[in-house]
Order: structure tokens, then sequence, then C-alpha cells
């Protein structure tokens, strides 16, 4: 599939930008830059891909007209965009569309968007709530806050990317969204990780309680995609145990902010603290399971 010469660049590719990026090329896109701390994941990507490893996010900005980050959190994000750096993608802002992908505090979204205009470019959050299979195959759930026009001149990029595409409101309302679904999700998660745990303790066959759990007012998308998981003890990583923390407390400072208390994501939160503090903050959420079957955690 032809498209416009519109030139677009990574910043950050790891498992979700490298992905994405290789969803864009599929359909038929032109990827000019990836760049990434972590230097040999972009160099292998880059060399892939057919494009530049870039030694910078300026390097990024300077080359591309659109630039995509997925970043891992807020103090990343304030990285790559330093103000007075020459490094930052502010370095060549001008007349750039910057798409932001990380799941970070909602208040630096709108910081963003505020000072990428300043330096002439436009800013949209779009806040993904898919894993890495959806980001190779274009079927991300993305929610995007921004000024109403910057989110229709990207949206043929991100619908290339994504199967439900929603605009949520102005920069950092996709934010709240997404923190609430990442929080609601974690504590799902955890509480099916107790189910199960609780159910192979009282000697139930465990493959005959998911299906119930499923038929049932137990059922949810965390079971369709963790509960044989925490079964056999698979935990490779879709979504680490240590971004289920950041999220969950990104959602409670929110909620600390708006005076309310949430006993159940506090107590979600300790237990990702828990298994982060064991040295397991980068198996798949799944892993809290470990803290609650009888014999697992040490």
């Amino acid at each position: 599939m032809e498209h416009p010469p519109v030139r677009i660049g990574f910043v950050g590719v790891g498992r979700m930008g490298a992905n994405m990026a290789r969803r864009l090329t599929d359909r038929g896109y032109r990827i000019t830059a990836v760049q990434d701390c972590h230097h040999t994941s972009a160099k292998t990507l880059a060399i892939e891909l057919g494009c530049e490893e870039a030694g910078s996010p300026a390097r990024v900005a300077e080359i591309s007209d659109v630039v995509i980050t997925v970043v891992s959190d807020d103090a990343a994000m304030r990285e790559i965009y330093a103000e007075h750096h020459p490094s930052s993608l502010f370095a060549h802002a001008k007349n750039r569309l910057f798409v932001n992908c990380a799941t970070i505090t909602p208040s630096i979204h709108v910081e963003i968007e505020q000072a990428v205009e300043r330096y002439g470019g436009a800013s949209l959050e779009a806040c993904m709530a898919s894993s890495i299979t959806q980001a190779r195959q274009g079927t991300l759930y993305l929610m995007c806050g921004g000024k109403p026009a910057v989110f229709e001149r990207a949206r043929p990029i991100l619908g290339a990317m994504s199967a439900n595409l929603r605009y949520v409101g102005k920069a950092g309302e996709a934010a709240k969204v997404k923190a609430l679904v990442n929080m609601v999700m974690n504590s799902n998660t955890a509480a099916l990780a107790e189910g199960l745990g609780l159910g192979e303790a009282l000697g139930i066959d465990l493959t005959m309680l998911r299906e119930v759990f499923g038929q049932t007012g137990a059922a949810s998308r965390v079971l369709e995609t963790d509960g044989e998981d925490m079964q056999q003890r698979a935990h490779d990583c879709y979504f680490s145990a240590a971004h289920a923390a950041k999220d969950s407390a990104i959602a409670l400072d929110l909620a600390h902010q708006s005076g309310l208390s949430l006993p159940v994501a506090e107590a979600t939160l300790a237990q990702y603290r828990r298994l982060i503090s064991a040295g397991k903050g980068e198996l798949d959420k799944s892993a809290v399971a470990e803290l609650t079957f009888k014999g697992r955690f040490a």
C-alpha cells in the first residue's frame, strides 16, 4: 500500500516501539530513523528496516516529519523532551508532529504539548491499551488526547497501527483513562491470582476452575490472557510487573489528588512492589500469582 512520502521516526524501540515501526513499514510508510538508549536494539532494528540508527532524539526529529515516542516512564519522557538541550526533540521541533505513546503522568502530556507548541510543533498523546502482538498486527487500541486538528493530522498513521482509535479529549485526558484501564486490569490480575492460588490449595483442578470462571461472574479479559500462564508458571513478559506497578501508582496519585481512597488498588500496587523487591519486576504481570500459590514464593 502506497502512502504520501511522510518521514516517520521512532524514539524508543523496545518490544512495543519496534513492532509499531515494523507494522508501519508493512503498510508502506517510510521509517527514516530509530533511536533508543539500548543501542543494540536500535541498531538491529535499523538494519532490518533499512533506516538510520540515530544518535539522539534530536537527530530523529531532524530527519523526520512525524516522531513517535514509546518510552518507559516520566523520567524518560522528560529526558527526550529536555528544553534547551541540543540532543532533545526540541532541537528540531518546528513543523514536526510528535505522537507520544508512553503511559505517564497526565500532567506531563499537558506540559509537553505546551512546550512543543512554543517550538512550533504539534503534540498528541496516543495511549495504548494493547500488547506486543497487537502492535505487530496493527490492532492496537489507541486512546488519544490533544487538539482535534492534531488528532486528524495523525489519524492516517494511527489508523495503520490500530483496530480501535478513540479521541478522548484535550491533552492529559487520554492518559487519565489509560491509567484507570491499567489500574483495573492490574487489580483484576491480582484477584485472579488469588482465586487460582486458593483453588489449587483446595485441591481443585485449575483447568476446570478457569473454565467455570470464564462462564460466570469471575470472567475477565485477564482470565483469557493470564489464567493459563498463572497455572503453568509461564511469565514471559508482555506487560511487566514493573510497568504494572508504575501505572497503578499513576492512577493512585490521581485518586489521592481527588480525595479518594482506593484500597483494592493500593493492595494491588503493594503486591507488584513485592515482586519488584524480590527481583521479579521484569517478569510479566501474571507473575503476581507467584505470591499467592503455595510454595512458589521464597
